[in-house]
């Protein structure tokens, strides 16, 4: 292009010029809703961290066997999804309700392309609602009309923050903002968290570098295995442990794997007391 000016495409004025996380995550899982400039952005950290595409399918395999186990094995109902990304093949609702159809879910993010998607998606399905939130808006969210109607406080409610934290901003205190959402569910509700991890410093510093440069400061920062740990102080943290996704609770023993470890996505699923 001739010219230093963002385009923008349709009424929602989404910046197609700059890489946006949720459109990368959408092209790694082969997905469509993404633009040239998200696409030569994944190239590029595919170069940094040539497991990216793995990880990211492998997460959105933990994400569909975690909701799996809510629904299925603990009889929850009620699902917040923080941070929620494009939709794509398995939501959490159609996991959730493919369980039980009465089971309800709200999206939470604040991607505009996000919320046009999702809404057109879910016009039909009363149980499930998508709300362009902060999700560090803690309060926010919970006030808002469609949580209210979806989810009730007298019950279990999961609350996922999956592959998201790493896009809060140190200084936004992520492990803050899931305090506050644990102190707003019910006694025996669920936490489910994962995020980017490393143990070398020069991943961590240059993908945090190279996200932040390329999505025009919308990220936060790869983080190492004990700081995720600490989110989920005071909860009880369930088998097997804190762990690399795609071993958590794997549907076989030759499910996929993660092949290399120069990052990872870390977490589990707790409980809160």
């Amino acid at each position: 292009m001739g010219s230093t000016e963002k385009r923008v495409s349709g009424p929602t004025g989404i910046d197609v010029d700059t890489p946006s996380a949720a459109r990368m995550y959408d092209w790694y899982l082969g997905g469509t809703d993404n633009y040239p400039s998200d696409r030569a952005a994944c190239e590029e950290l595919l170069k940094i961290v040539p497991s990216t595409r793995e990880l990211a399918r492998n997460n959105r395999a933990f994400l569909r066997r975690v909701v799996r186990v809510l629904a299925g094995e603990y009889g929850v109902r009620q699902f917040l999804d923080h941070g929620s990304g494009l939709p794509t093949r398995d939501n959490v609702h159609q996991v959730a309700q493919g369980i039980d159809r009465a089971s309800r879910v709200v999206y939470i993010d604040n991607d505009p392309i996000v919320l046009a998607h999702g809404r057109m998606l879910l016009e039909e399905n009363d149980e499930t609602a998508v709300v362009q939130a902060d999700m560090t808006d803690t309060a926010g969210i919970f006030d808002h009309d469609e949580v209210k109607r979806l989810i009730k406080l007298d019950e279990p409610v999961a609350a996922l923050f999956v592959s998201v934290l790493h896009c809060i901003p140190d200084e936004a205190d992520p492990a803050a903002m899931i305090r506050r959402v644990a102190e707003c569910l019910p006694a025996g509700s669920f936490m489910v968290i994962c995020q980017l991890v490393s143990e070398h410093e020069h991943i961590r510093d240059g993908v945090s570098d190279f996200m932040a440069e390329a999505t025009g400061g919308n990220w936060g920062r790869v983080r190492e295995e004990a700081q995720v740990r600490e989110y989920f102080t005071g909860m009880t943290i369930l088998e097997p442990d804190l762990v690399e996704v795609s071993t958590w609770r794997p549907d076989s023993q030759v499910a996929p794997r993660q092949e290399t470890d120069e990052w990872i996505e870390f977490g589990g699923l707790a409980r809160i007391p």
